[in-house]
């Protein structure tokens, strides 16, 4: 007895909710009525829809089976359901129908779904049980561990309670596109919800436990793994936007929220949010994190579509270190060449930031120290308190020490106020440092600098101990002192720039540092660049230090557009000699110059004859080097043949250092100079 009706018999939305009660009480007798006479029924149906889900060509068999049991076949070639996510679903279900009783039903068989989200329900057993006298649907559904058990009121059926039983989270894939384009990669659910469908979408609340959880985001700024967590979770698709709200208790795992990355602990972690999905990403207007004696967060958040923070506003945040370092700090610390830290102390406040950077910040300090490669504080004490408009109070900040590489800087008081935007120090400050100190004139920040001008400032040296910043450096021991003004230094992006420049009085003379540049100060790979002119310099002294055999005189020279690269030298040109009369070279001093020069003596000076003498007059001494990538071009005071003089004797015997390499392999020449500086002298045979 086949039967086809068009789609709009079942699509009127006029129909009261007693009217389909009574439509599915019409069913099951027409189902009794077909048991009992032996028949069959087949019924097509183009288009059924109904509380937000439309199905498409379905075609429902029913015919009589053994023991008194209906055999009942239904197919939908397309189910869709906005609300869950499903499009073009096609759906089987093929099973037995019998009657317990004068109102009672019982469907057992098989439901499998094509194409839904997350492979769901694609081969289930499945019960359904019709209770028209208690007005309820029971429905349980297993698929290998998996369980379902669901209850539906008979006059509501688009309301259900129901109870997951190891629900691989992949299944929820399509209920969370329509407020997330992220996707769940791996984990199960567990839990008792409510679950209300309609036309306008749907709306769920339960208490779930979830296990091995993990998602990731399109951009891939938002992600987790192996989450555990357990608490109430609310979801609400009926109004205009999305809305979940969360009170979780998370445990284990690893998550990833945009710069920030995390291993949870084992203890609980607490997060309760609101969040609602709009059009341009999701707004948590709510947000409360605690992670007892690491982290506190409270505040609201605005994210992206692709998982960037386009605003967060946290009202109020407490840090206690080392362990909020360790579990929060670390990973981004080291993106901006912050590595292995070891921190202590307490820091709270508020932090403002939205799509145009920071808009403001309260930071309180309670004796922070940290220490690192690059950095070192201790005894962090006090407050700062910025804002991008207008005028905040002034506040104060202390500290026992500040280290910069190994350079150390004493303990100071300070005083700030921020106005527009800039973060100024109220009164000049003087720091102690390498037995000197440091004067700041002036200094004037702006955290919203971007890539602007972070910092200006007006600098001044005085009395700094030449041997201390040698120790500090790792540099031979040498004495002296170190000075100068900086009447400017610019920190522009992540490139710090010096108006003015450094004078050291050293060596009976003096050496200037001018247009010194530093690029990534605190990255794992820094550039120095600069200009360095050495005036009237003692020889005596100088290569009495590096030991590089004994030259009197005076000695001027430049190493101009000096390159380092991780503080090795990969570009300059450098040029040295000696003014005035002349003076005496030793033995050793020739033998090395002539190595580094990859020369010889000239006229006809003989070994034997140089066993005799200790030292050598010289009228001149010139030796130039310009660095281009790893090849030293080099020359001497002129040219000489096919090489170059490096060193014109005077008097007798008549001495000549001539060089013939004119290229030499960077690396070459520096194992050269550190073979003669760590050399006894030089053999003559």
């Amino acid at each position: 007895m086949p039967v086809s009706y068009p789609s709009s018999h079942f699509a009127d939305p006029r129909s009261s909710r007693a009217f389909r009660v009574g439509r599915i009480v019409l069913c099951v007798m027409l189902f009794g009525w077909c048991a009992w006479a032996q028949a069959s029924i087949s019924v097509k149906i183009d288009r059924l829809s109904r509380d937000g889900m439309t199905l498409q060509d379905l075609r429902l068999k029913l015919h009589n089976g053994s023991q008194g049991r209906l055999r009942m076949q239904l197919k939908a070639a397309s189910v869709d359901m906005a609300a869950l996510g499903w499009h073009h679903v096609g759906l089987t279900l093929d099973g037995t129908l019998a009657r317990h009783g004068l109102r009672r039903w019982r469907f057992d068989g098989t439901l499998a779904l094509s194409g839904a989200p997350g492979g769901l329900l694609s081969h289930s057993h499945v019960q359904f049980d019709l209770n028209a006298g208690a007005n309820n649907v029971a429905i349980h559904v297993v698929q290998e561990s998996v369980k379902i058990d669901a209850a539906l009121p008979l006059d509501q059926l688009s309301h259900a309670r129901i109870k997951l039983t190891h629900l691989p989270l992949r299944w929820l894939q399509g209920l969370l596109a329509s407020a997330w384009s992220g996707k769940l990669t791996g984990g199960r659910l567990d839990g008792v919800v409510a679950l209300d469908v309609g036309d306008d979408g749907l709306r769920s609340s339960g208490k779930l436990a979830l296990s091995n959880a993990g998602f990731d985001s399109p951009g891939g700024k938002l992600a987790g793994q192996d989450l555990d967590a357990t608490g109430r979770v609310t979801l609400d698709t009926t109004g205009e936007n999305t809305v979940i709200d969360t009170d979780l208790e998370l445990q284990n795992g690893q998550l990833l929220l945009g710069p920030l990355y995390t291993q949870l602990p084992g203890h609980d972690v607490h997060l309760s949010m609101r969040a609602v999905v709009e059009r341009y990403g999701i707004s948590l207007r709510r947000l409360h994190f605690t992670d007892p004696g690491t982290l506190h967060l409270a505040g609201t958040m605005v994210l992206g579509t692709d998982g960037s923070v386009r605003n967060i506003h946290l009202g109020q945040f407490g840090v206690e270190l080392p362990n909020a370092y360790q579990r929060y700090g670390k990973a981004w610390l080291a993106t901006l060449g912050f590595d292995n830290l070891r921190t202590k102390g307490h820091m709270g406040g508020s932090l403002w930031m939205d799509s145009h950077g920071l808009r403001a910040f309260r930071i309180n300090a309670e004796q922070v120290a940290v220490r690192g490669a690059r950095i070192a504080l201790s005894g962090l004490d006090g407050q700062l308190d910025w804002q991008r408009d207008g005028t905040r109070p002034a506040s104060m900040l202390s500290w026992d020490g500040i280290g910069f590489y190994d350079i150390h800087l004493g303990a100071a008081r300070s005083r700030w106020q921020s106005r527009d935007g800039t973060l100024t120090l109220v009164s000049p400050l003087n720091v102690p440092v390498l037995g000197g100190h440091l004067h700041v004139r002036q200094l004037a920040i702006d955290p919203n600098a971007g890539d602007g001008e972070h910092v200006r400032t007006a600098l001044a040296l005085t009395g700094i101990d030449v041997s201390r910043l040698c120790a500090a450096l790792g540099w031979p021991e040498f004495t002296g002192t170190l000075g100068g003004a900086i009447p400017g230094l610019r920190y522009v992006g992540d490139h710090v720039e010096l108006d003015g420049g450094l004078s050291l009085s050293v060596f009976g003379g003096t050496v200037d540092v001018t247009r010194l540049a530093v690029r990534h100060p605190f990255g794992d790979v820094p550039v120095l660049s600069g200009d360095i002119h050495l005036d009237n310099l003692n020889l005596a002294n100088l290569t009495g230090v590096f030991d590089f055999g004994k030259i009197t005189g005076r000695l001027d020279g430049s190493i101009d557009n000096l390159r380092l690269v991780n503080w090795k030298p990969v570009a300059f040109d450098a040029s040295l000699a000696t003014t005035g009369d002349g003076g005496r070279i030793s033995q050793r001093a020739v033998n090395n110059l002539t190595s580094v020069g990859g020369g010889g003596m000239a006229s006809g000076l003989q070994g034997a004859v140089l066993k005799l003498f200790d030292s050598f007059g010289y009228d001149r001494i010139g030796l130039s080097c310009k660095l281009k990538g790893s090849v030293c071009y080099m020359s001497g005071l002129e040219p000489k043949g096919d090489g170059y003089l490096i060193v014109d004797g005077s008097g007798l015997p008549h001495l000549s250092v001539i060089g013939h390499q004119h290229k030499v392999s960077w690396p070459t020449l520096v194992s050269r100079l550190k073979a003669a500086i760590n050399s006894g002298g030089p053999v003559v045979d």
